[in-house]
């Protein structure tokens, strides 16, 4: 079931969204993630269960709505004054938040449940607020940033027992900015 999109904002449906996602993450803050079910998350929000199961479906797109509230970016990407460094702060600002356990496990909330179109658009945006600001750069495409940045950064924290290193993340920054 995918999540539903254009509903109105404000009102009853946001409270209720509102609702929900804050008990999801304090109810995943608090015990082991496989131990989380919908009627803990509707007994916490003051909700029914049937009333997520309606809006959600069930509990992996519930995580995976709530993941994507919090992948959303509060603001603009920092601004060092120079590409390089724009790109360094972002990359290694990614790699900390999903590297992290809740980060791992909302990259798996998202590749299950959604359209992987959704969180390329979220890294294109961020990526492309960089890019704009040195036009005279001749910087690299949001596609190349996305295929020797963000792709190796994702494969290695899912798929490796090890995340890439800052020192492996300078590097694929390098690459990218090879004209």
């Amino acid at each position: 079931m995918a999540i539903k999109e254009g509903l109105r904002p404000g009102g009853r449906s946001a409270r209720v969204q509102e609702s929900v996602h804050n008990a999801t993450r304090e109810l995943l803050e608090a015990h082991e993630r496989s131990s989380v079910t919908v009627p803990m998350i509707a007994a916490r929000a003051g909700v029914t269960p049937s009333t997520i199961y309606r809006r959600w479906g069930d509990l992996s797109v519930l995580l995976a709505d709530v993941a994507l509230a919090r992948m959303r970016p509060d603001s603009e990407p920092a601004n060092t004054g120079s590409l390089r460094g724009d790109l360094q702060a972002w990359a290694e600002q990614y790699l900390d938040e999903m590297s992290s356990e809740p980060g791992r496990n909302m990259m798996r909330d998202l590749q299950c449940t959604i359209t992987p179109g959704y969180c390329v658009s979220i890294l294109s945006g961020q990526l492309q607020a960089i890019v704009d600001r040195y036009p005279d750069a001749a910087p690299p495409s949001v596609d190349h940033l996305i295929n020797l940045i963000a792709a190796p950064t994702v494969f290695r924290i899912l798929f490796s027992t090890a995340p890439l290193s800052v020192q492996e993340l300078h590097a694929l920054i390098e690459l990218a900015l090879k004209p």
